[in-house]
């Protein structure tokens, strides 16, 4: 790259092919995974075909497979009518994995973006798409060491950064970080403290607290209180992590209804532990607001729904404590263009992602363009959400795909009005969206 300003113009008919360049070469910060490094231990089958669920690294061809997405999509077009439910579920993974593969890759083409994923992240490997069975994947992924695997897919993603979700009330994880002090010592991975059922269901999570030594009552008193920020403050140390997280239903509101104690009960945890230990720590809040579980509890994880979220709630809580920092993104397509003008009046407030089932390229090329509209660049624009290790590569070779087109047309618009382009301009814009700006939020101490 040229440092001569006045030679690195960017032509106009140029201009696609250098953005997708820029695009394409940037190293990806991904600020929100459900993935880990081999420490956390891999599933692998046992004599009987089926899985060890205990390990927390999930890759490799049968895990792509049976990601929920798919489950919930073979269940159209074998209903649980003709395969039920049950029956699905006492399978192998192995076994699941080809029913899926036969009937929407074999019998059906692969149209959707879950399937259209597994497809480019085979292709990105050195794999055949085409193969009617998943026997050559296995071999493939048989012979991959996953520690060496692990940069061979953030080479192939282009993705520098790995940023897990560490669930400390899931007890194999918790577990694991207790047994194992240096098991988040991976420079590729760096953990982010989920703390959902303080929030979403406190007097349960309070028996949890005592059971490990925290002298928390299922009311919030003082003393209560306390103990949890005493809670938040082991863990955030024992992780280093580098912000706290949480998932949150639709129904949530801020402040929340007096008539429903559970709820109130979360919200003042919310604000007189969570919060406060947060802006102490200068450590942001995320939260991921919308998801409905369990709408269909017999496809279990492939059973949860999205509906619209209240983001009156989020601007409250970006008013009511300016010394907090929140990351949030909302599931439902009807939020986003209200929390992008909720953005604009809260400078703590940063949106991020197109998560769930928002990640389809048309969300992701319709809200990603609103936001460069409401924001400029102010904004993140993708994270991964992966939660199988292989899907960095397709869900991240997608989205710049997706974003490099949506980012030409914002320049083009800037360009017609005789403002020149600089390559320099582009390359900054871009180190913005897929790292610089979550870093500079995270560094905002």
């Amino acid at each position: 790259m040229t440092s001569n300003v006045t030679d690195s113009i960017v032509e106009w008919d140029k201009l696609e092919m250098t953005v997708r360049d820029v695009v394409g070469r940037e190293p990806i910060c991904d600020m929100h995974t459900h993935l880990y490094p081999p420490t956390f231990g891999t599933p692998v089958p046992n004599r009987t075909g089926r899985v060890n669920a205990s390990g927390l690294m999930l890759w490799g061809i049968d895990e792509l497979v049976t990601y929920h997405y798919l489950i919930a999509e073979v269940f159209r077009v074998v209903p649980s009518s003709q395969l039920p439910y049950e029956t699905f579920w006492s399978w192998p993974k192995q076994r699941q994995a080809d029913h899926i593969w036969q009937y929407l890759f074999v019998e059906n083409t692969p149209l959707s973006e879950a399937c259209r994923g597994i497809l480019t992240t085979l292709t990105r490997l050195g794999l055949d798409p085409n193969e009617k069975s998943l026997s050559a994947y296995r071999a493939f992924f048989n012979h991959q060491d996953p520690d060496e695997y692990i940069d061979r897919v953030m080479e192939l993603s282009n993705v520098k950064s790995i940023t897990m979700t560490n669930a400390v009330f899931d007890d194999n994880e918790r577990n694991r970080w207790l047994s194992e002090p240096t098991i988040a010592k991976d420079p590729r991975f760096r953990a982010v403290l989920r703390i959902d059922p303080l929030v979403r269901n406190y007097p349960h999570a309070s028996e949890k607290l005592r059971r490990w030594g925290y002298q928390a009552d299922s009311k919030p008193t003082p003393a209560t209180l306390a103990e949890v920020r005493r809670f938040l403050s082991d863990w955030l140390d024992r992780q280093s992590a580098i912000y706290v997280a949480m998932s949150l239903p639709p129904e949530f509101l801020y402040p929340a209804p007096t008539a429903d104690p559970v709820a109130a009960a979360g919200q003042c945890v919310l604000a007189e532990a969570i919060l406060p230990v947060c802006a102490e720590r200068r450590l942001p809040l995320a939260l991921m607001i919308g998801s409905s579980l369990q709408t269909n509890p017999a496809l279990r994880d492939a059973g949860d729904t999205v509906s619209k979220g209240d983001v009156p709630s989020v601007g409250r809580l970006c008013r009511n404590f300016p010394n907090n920092k929140f990351l949030v993104t909302m599931l439902s397509r009807e939020n986003q263009h209200e929390l992008c003008v909720t953005a604009r009046k809260f400078g703590n407030l940063m949106p991020f992602g197109c998560w769930w089932f928002l990640n389809n390229p048309s969300l992701i090329a319709e809200i990603t363009e609103m936001r460069f509209e409401l924001l400029g660049r102010t904004f993140v624009p993708q994270h991964s959400d992966a939660r199988i290790l292989d899907q960095l590569i397709y869900k991240w070779g997608h989205s710049r795909e997706i974003i490099a087109g949506v980012l030409t047309e914002m320049y083009r618009r800037t360009a017609r009005t005789g403002r020149k382009l600089r390559l320099q301009d582009i390359q900054r814009d871009t180190t913005a969206l897929f790292s610089g700006n979550f870093e500079a939020f995270l560094a905002d101490r």
